[in-house]
């Protein structure tokens, strides 16, 4: 995993705030009963999981490939970053759900208030620290790029993954504050319900987002445009080479790309030409792009591969 230092700094900042943070939260949830501090125990208490979910996906994608795997496992990255989606729903989202319908049914006046206000402010400097340290990790991967922007075009999900759990955690704080001094001041329980509720649509909305980004990963992600380009104008610009017919890329993984393209050769060249020019491309594309390990090159002619592809259609 030491291609990933900075995005395991973020996850190991985060599991830490999370633990004391989920300690504290289940403690005053038991002694005030409070609906919207239970949600955030286990809301804390699922980012915990969920931290070592992507330390499991970083420790498996990290495997040499082998024959099973010829490609490597980077793919488990996305695969795991899947999975914490499904967590962040069906564990947060869910329990913060029956959590809030249950007290909004059966409305009863939490106690020791003050123990949550001051469990709720303690959290609230912890999830900082921790949103501070994704944060400026993140700032440093998505460059002058917008913050959506950035996310869309990353192809590490491990520190923008912790930094929405820290922002969803940030506003469930903040929910759960409300909803809890909202109810003690107006004296209505079911506003507490309605913090909870509140919380769970905060998950479900950053577990929809997630699933979304890593199903595209998943499910094998290109590289940006401009990458593609320089790799087409690369091949273009190699001496005996007349035609692209195709140039396509994948992600195994956030430092792992595979690059196939399609070329067509002038037949004047020699076979032993052609080998020559085939090992340039593969130098300059991976010198270029250190990401990209793996390069293919199919020789083709031009007229055959426009035939085959009118043929298709």
């Amino acid at each position: 995993m030491a291609g990933h230092s900075g995005s395991l700094r973020v996850i190991v900042a985060a599991i830490a705030g999370n633990v004391a943070i989920a300690v504290c939260k289940f403690g005053a949830a038991i002694f005030t009963g409070s609906a919207a501090m239970y949600s955030e125990a286990i809301h804390s208490s699922v980012d915990i999981g969920n931290e070592l979910l992507l330390l499991l996906g970083m420790r498996r994608a990290g495997r040499p490939a082998d024959a099973e795997h010829p490609f490597g496992y980077g793919l488990q990255l996305y695969f795991w970053v899947f999975v914490v989606a499904v967590m962040i729903f069906g564990l947060g989202a869910l329990v913060a759900f029956y959590e809030g319908i249950e007290k909004m049914l059966r409305p009863t006046p939490a106690t020791h208030v003050v123990v949550n206000y001051i469990v709720l402010g303690t959290s609230l400097v912890f999830e900082s620290c921790s949103w501070l340290v994704a944060s400026r990790e993140f700032r440093q991967q998505r460059g002058r790029r917008g913050w959506l922007e950035a996310v869309r075009r990353s192809k590490d999900p491990t520190v923008f993954t912790v930094l929405f759990e820290d922002t969803a955690a940030l506003i469930g704080l903040v929910i759960a504050l409300a909803g809890i001094s909202l109810a003690e001041i107006l004296d209505m329980p079911r506003l507490d319900g309605a913090a909870s509720l509140g919380i769970g649509l905060v998950l479900a909305g950053t577990a929809a987002f997630l699933a979304y980004e890593s199903q595209s990963l998943l499910t094998g992600e290109a590289v940006q445009p401009e990458v593609r380009a320089e790799i087409e104008r690369i091949a273009q610009s190699t001496p005996g080479v007349v035609g692209t017919n195709h140039v396509l890329t994948m992600h195994f993984g956030p430092q792992e790309v595979l690059a196939a393209l399609s070329l067509d050769f002038d037949d004047a060249r020699s076979a032993g030409d052609v080998e020559a020019a085939v090992s340039r491309i593969e130098r300059e594309i991976k010198a270029a792009y250190p990401e990209v390990t793996r390069v293919f090159v199919e020789v083709k002619d031009r007229g055959i591969q426009t035939r085959t592809n009118a043929a298709q259609v």
